[in-house]
């Protein structure tokens, strides 16, 4: 998932810990078995917080989709060519599935770069995937 592009070449860098807060809600809450805990992971982006947390937390199903098809709720209307306002989407590969989101203080992924946006200890990370019920 990592998108850091280093040419083939390793890394000088030794990458630095940062400690984030983590808030969970709707399923992902059910899954990580809390609504908050504090952190520490290599790196300093959204990627490098996924890689990490991904792979301690079994909740990449849930969030992330994987193709354009994934990420796209079914029966919603045809978007219409001008959209108004400002609108943000992750490249394919780097999406939420429908109604999950990924949010940094906040904010929506989409609008601070994405996965590569920087996060800094003590940010909030906000990994949302509601309970959706249709009656």
């Amino acid at each position: 998932m990592s998108t850091r592009d280093t040419g083939g070449r390793p890394s000088t860098e030794s990458p630095a810990e940062t400690t984030v807060e983590v808030r969970a809600t709707g399923h992902v809450r059910d899954a990580i078995g809390t609504h908050e805990l504090e952190y520490a992971f290599e790196g300093s982006t959204l990627a490098d917080f996924l890689d990490a947390f991904l792979a301690e937390y079994d909740v990449a199903d849930l969030l992330l989709a994987e193709t354009e098809a994934e990420a796209t709720a079914r029966g919603w209307a045809p978007a219409p060519d001008e959209l108004p306002g400002t609108w943000r989407k992750n490249p394919e590969g780097e999406q939420t599935r429908p109604y999950a989101r990924i949010c940094v203080n906040g904010r929506f992924n989409e609008h601070l770069g994405g996965f590569d946006a920087e996060l800094a200890d003590g940010d909030r990370v906000a990994l949302m995937k509601p309970f959706v019920f249709c009656v």
